[in-house]
């Protein structure tokens, strides 16, 4: 989610003709990541509910004690594979990792119509596209520099991290509820934060395959906090189900 910024550093003052070029630049760019981005979700929330609703696919996923561990470790390997990789494959092969990882996720994301109804996963992701939309709004239009802000999140993910590895061991209802409105504010600052260094790298992301790559790895970053910020909100919202 921390992003290499472009250069800060500049000879002169750059003329409005050029400013406004980069501003058209990185508009476009953010249009591209957005679409791609919830492009991802829908194909997660597909799956997800083709999953929970086929007794074969839910007793393959989770009637096996080694598919969905595998599953889990088949999703980080590709969040983590994913920049450099798509950095030196073209730009249909890293659109084919993205949306197989969206998919991917789907089936593990799943889970969560077996624990909460359809009703309280519809109001929470609701909410939380109302959330990052503002987020998001905030972030590509503030001039304030965000990094301060993002460097404060990315601290506070490494501890949400950590945190929530010990309570799998403690099993502490306290550390569950302080880990999860933490988390509500870490992927808060982030959205804001991850949404203005992609306006940034907008301006220089390039044209043509390199543009699309670009934008299919913001894209990849604003799944992931859209994603864990409805799992948090989702957490204090969700109705459980009763049978």
């Amino acid at each position: 989610m921390a992003w290499v910024g472009t250069s800060q550093a500049r000879v002169g003052t750059p003329r409005a003709g050029f400013a406004s070029l980069g501003a058209e630049a990185s508009r476009t760019f953010l249009q591209r990541v957005h679409l791609f981005m919830s492009l991802g979700l829908a194909a997660t929330g597909f799956v997800a509910l083709g999953v929970a609703s086929s007794p074969s696919a839910l007793a393959f996923v989770f009637g096996n004690a080694f598919v969905f561990p595998a599953l889990l470790i088949a999703e980080l390997l590709l969040v983590f594979a994913f920049a450099p990789v798509a950095a030196r494959v073209s730009a249909s092969t890293a659109a084919a990792m993205f949306f197989g990882y969206a998919a991917l996720s789907g089936v593990t994301f799943s889970v969560i119509f077996l624990r909460y109804t359809a009703g309280s996963i519809g109001s929470t992701f609701l909410v939380t596209g109302g959330m990052f939309a503002g987020l998001s709004i905030y972030g590509a239009t503030t001039k304030r520099d965000l990094s301060s802000l993002g460097s404060f999140c990315m601290m506070g993910l490494l501890g949400l991290i950590l945190a929530s590895v010990v309570n799998i061991f403690l099993g502490s209802p306290m550390l569950y509820w302080l880990t999860t409105f933490a988390g509500v504010l870490v992927f808060t600052g982030l959205t804001a934060y991850d949404t203005a260094k992609l306006k940034e790298l907008g301006a220089h992301a390039g044209e043509g395959e390199a543009h699309t790559k670009m934008a299919l790895q913001g894209a990849l970053v604003l799944y992931l906090d859209f994603i864990n910020l409805f799992l948090m909100l989702l957490r204090i919202f969700g109705g459980r189900r009763r049978d």
